[in-house]
């Protein structure tokens, strides 16, 4: 019996399912599309390229590992390492001894330049050892000889573009100096891979980073299993690794596809992208889509009461009521759900597409469309569907016909107190997540974010029908001057509170979550914009136009120039810390030059020591006032940190300073850093003139350090590129905005069509009361525009509450919310309130008042 009512309502009655359906379609692409791109940051992989045709490739860990102990369960934590992590380069002798090993090839990259040469074809030069010609596929000596000292072999195309020949001189520009190579011989390189090989003790020379390398390739015996000898080279190395009492596993054997991520480190980092998009946005997504799903599914089950009372009248029990209710979700929502997997994949398509196109994903991996979150989303949904729909009708089947019936006429009665208990305490979690989230620093309190705005929405979904009516309170009178349709509008609000609040909850979730998003990225910028127009001295700023950056040299060569009173080069850089039990990564910049110079160019806002005393010794670091805070030092103290490249170091602290978001968390000299990062080459070099000196003749004289490939700019032409910068870094939030935005826009518009549809009775009420179809207009207009107020300032207070402590523990100001965007955000939602409400109105409005009732 129960499974027929089911097949028959939907059948016969499918306009009372259409919000429903909608509600889990639009559930269904956002669970989807977020489901996708976790799957795919879990199984990303990359083909190996370079190192197709080694079997084995040794390297070292892209990870800082870390355990912590939580109650009595150790739990591993990682860190993706900013920079790439080399290995020692006395393991090649290690690896080769190994029974079993063929070859063991150390490889090696590091940039060069040959840009003041003038010579075309040779932008984006790698320069490698000679020991690693012949571990890509196709790379071999076709002209001429090995290379000497002071010689280097050219890849073949590179040597044709430049017109070079063999006995050819070029001037290399290396990580150690500008120097004269003669070319040796040509080889073939990898396509569209400019290459010059150089003498081994000549290239651990001029790397930057001596006796490091970066992987090694190794070819098994004849007969040997290369799943075999890995095996013993992990063996191997661990007992290296316990001989020097140092933690085994630094060092990675790797083999299939896991060799694509040590040619590609940034696979990781994409990798952590995926997850944290697809893991920490998706499921707050999810949870969203979840609760706004089940919202609606209880307030298109409210809206057949009536239905259930004469069901309870004509004999149905409670139990058949409830299963009727469970057979209609199982009838509808795996169909809406099916189809919703696939404007999700689109999502997931297009999201996944501009992560590429950004450079956050390499271009060599692919979405993985597995059936996994496509399955997840359809049971989720569906489960959702079931809970909500038995929840919602549980009280109406309770309750005796007569009840039922005359329940089913006047509406549902006051919400009880446990729902209000409830949502208090709900209220009273996100006000503790706030005051948590203003005493701690850095992600940790960004990430507290989502979860204060959580709390506050799933308050608001319970105490909304009281958040109705006291604000009808609060405005009636004001409504009731308005005219008889705003005073039937205030009345027609307050009599059905539940009804408003379940329209307005869409409205303060959209308000809320794009609010705490969007303003909170633009808090950021704006401080960091701030603090480069206030802590910017430099009056030049040369930035490197080439791959490679500026030259090695250039700090001396400007520094020389007439005019020029101070130069300092920066070479940013990454840093690794533990806090609280958690791994983070900071900015760092490495400073090239003189410390002492540095106040001549930069107004760092020093609170404590002096960043001068970067000078005094390598082991030396300022930080900003935020990050030494979360690593609990002061002036004076170590700060245990990691590297770039995942190097132990604990320099000392010699200064802390205010504008860190504009200028870096961390200033360490460039000696400490430069052998650790995957280019030692400054990107910008900051110039103060000489008082009284001609601004145009500094100009061309900075110009001239390098013919082609140096951009020299003004202070304010500097920040406002640094503006462009951090915009596209909060790409990745305006994105998540929109998701949430774009779901929860059309769930309000769905919820606020089925409110307005099921007032068909009303409405004819109305009109053969003597309303005319123009004030039954305009009090839907009222009521759709009370709906937005309520949901806007709502919205708007849970967006400032979350925001302020946030952004003070982080800026030390107040959320900065730019005008335009807020009138944007506060004028689409009440367009949006009144679409949705006059659209359906009009349909209502062409039946006959007889008919519709």
């Amino acid at each position: 019996m129960t499974n027929g009512l089911a097949r028959a309502a939907v059948r016969f009655r499918p306009a009372s399912f259409a919000g429903t359906f909608l509600a889990l379609l639009f559930a269904s692409a956002v669970v989807t599309a977020c489901g996708v791109l976790l799957q795919t940051g879990l199984t990303a992989t990359v083909r190996p390229d370079r190192y197709a045709d080694a079997p084995i490739v040794v390297a070292a860990d892209q990870q800082v590992k870390m355990t912590v102990v939580h109650g009595k369960r150790p739990d591993a934590i990682t860190q993706t390492l900013p920079e790439r992590a080399r290995l020692d380069a006395s393991l090649t002798a290690v690896v080769a001894a190994v029974p079993g090993v063929e070859q063991a090839r150390p490889d090696s990259a590091f940039p060069v330049s040959v840009e003041r040469s003038g010579l075309p074809g040779l932008d984006g030069l790698t320069g490698r050892g000679w020991a690693a010609l012949g571990i890509a596929p196709g790379e071999r000596l076709t002209e001429g000889r090995a290379p000497a000292d002071g010689e280097l072999v050219l890849d073949t195309a590179s040597a044709r573009a430049a017109h070079l020949a063999p006995g050819s001189n070029l001037t290399v520009d290396t990580p150690v100096g500008t120097a004269s190579y003669r070319i040796s011989g040509l080889a073939e390189a990898q396509p569209g891979r400019a290459t010059a090989w150089f003498s081994d003790g000549a290239a651990d020379r001029i790397s930057g980073h001596p006796g490091r390398i970066d992987a090694l390739a190794v070819r098994p015996a004849p007969g040997t299993s290369p799943t075999a000898l890995a095996d013993a080279l992990r063996r191997a190395l661990d007992e290296k690794a316990q001989a020097e009492q140092v933690p085994a596993g630094q060092v990675q054997v790797t083999t299939g596809q896991q060799r694509g991520t040590v040619e590609q480190p940034a696979l990781l980092e994409a990798k952590d992208v995926l997850t944290g998009i697809g893991g920490s946005f998706g499921g707050t997504a999810a949870t969203v889509a979840m609760f706004v799903l089940a919202g609606t599914i209880a307030l298109a089950t409210g809206q057949r009461a009536r239905e259930f009372a004469l069901l309870r009248t004509i004999g149905a029990t409670p139990r058949q009521v409830s299963r009727s209710i469970a057979a209609e979700a199982v009838l509808i929502a795996p169909v809406a759900a099916a189809i919703g997997v696939l404007p999700g994949l689109a999502l997931a398509r297009w999201w996944f597409g501009e992560l590429v196109t950004r450079g956050a994903v390499p271009a060599g991996v692919s979405l993985d469309t597995g059936p996994l979150p496509l399955l997840v989303s359809v049971a989720a949904c569906t489960a959702t569907a079931l809970a909500a729909g038995l929840i919602a009708a549980r009280h109406s089947s309770r309750l005796r016909p007569t009840q039922a019936l005359g329940e089913a006429e006047t509406g549902p009665g006051t919400p009880g107190a446990v729902r209000a208990v409830i949502g208090a305490l709900f209220t009273a979690g996100a006000v503790a997540l706030a005051v948590a989230a203003a005493n701690v620093a850095g992600a940790t309190a960004a990430n507290l974010a989502l979860g204060v705005v959580l709390c506050f929405l799933v308050a608001v979904g319970l105490l909304g029908p009281w958040l109705v009516r006291g604000a009808v309170g609060l405005v009636g009178v004001l409504l009731r001057a308005a005219g008889a349709s705003a005073s039937l509008a205030a009345d027609n609000a307050r009599t059905s509170s539940r009804r408003l609040a379940s329209a307005a909850v869409p409205i303060v979730m959209v308000t809320a979550f794009c609010g705490t998003l969007l303003f909170l990225q633009s808090s950021l910028d704006h401080a960091a914009s701030v603090q480069v127009r206030e802590g910017l001295k430099a009056d030049r700023v040369v930035t490197a136009g080439a791959a490679t950056g500026l030259p090695a040299d250039i700090v001396e060569r400007a520094t020389g120039l007439p005019g020029v009173e101070a130069a300092i080069g920066l070479l940013p850089t990454g840093l690794v810390y533990s806090s609280s039990g958690a791994l983070g990564t900071a900015s760092a910049q490495a400073v090239d030059g003189d410390p002492a110079a540095l106040a001549k160019v930069l107004d760092l806002g020093v609170t404590s020591g002096s960043p001068a005393d970067l000078a005094r010794a390598v082991d030396t670091i300022a930080l900003d006032d935020l990050l030494a805070e979360s690593l609990h030092v002061k002036v004076g103290q170590r700060a245990a940190l990691w590297l770039g490249d995942g190097t132990r170091v604990e320099p000392t602290v010699v200064a802390t300073y205010r504008r860190g978001l504009g200028f870096g968390q961390a200033l360490l000299p460039k000696a400490a850093v430069a052998a650790h990062t995957d280019s030692p080459y400054s990107t910008r070099l900051l110039v103060t003139q000489t008082p009284g000196t001609d601004g145009t003749a500094v100009t061309k004289a900075l110009s001239g350090l390098a013919p082609a490939g140096l951009s020299v700019t003004g202070r304010q032409d500097y920040a406002a590129q640094a503006d462009q910068d951090r915009e596209l870094n909060g790409w990745a939030n305006k994105v998540m905005a929109g998701v949430l935005a774009g779901f929860a826009a059309l769930t309000a518009a769905n919820t606020l069509v089925m409110t307005v549809l099921d007032r068909r009775r009303e409405i004819a009420l109305l009109r053969l009361a003597g309303s005319t179809r123009r004030q039954v207009r305009s009090m839907l207009r009222w009521e759709a525009l009370l709906i937005a107020a309520i949901g806007l300032v709502t919205g708007a207070a849970i967006a400032w509450t979350t925001l302020t402590p946030i952004t003070r523990a982080l800026t030390s100001a107040a959320p900065h919310v730019p005008l335009t965007s807020a009138l944007l955000l506060g004028g689409a939602a009440t367009l949006l309130c009144l679409a949705a409400t006059a659209l359906p109105g009009r349909a209502l409005l062409r039946t006959r008042p007889t008919t519709a009732l």
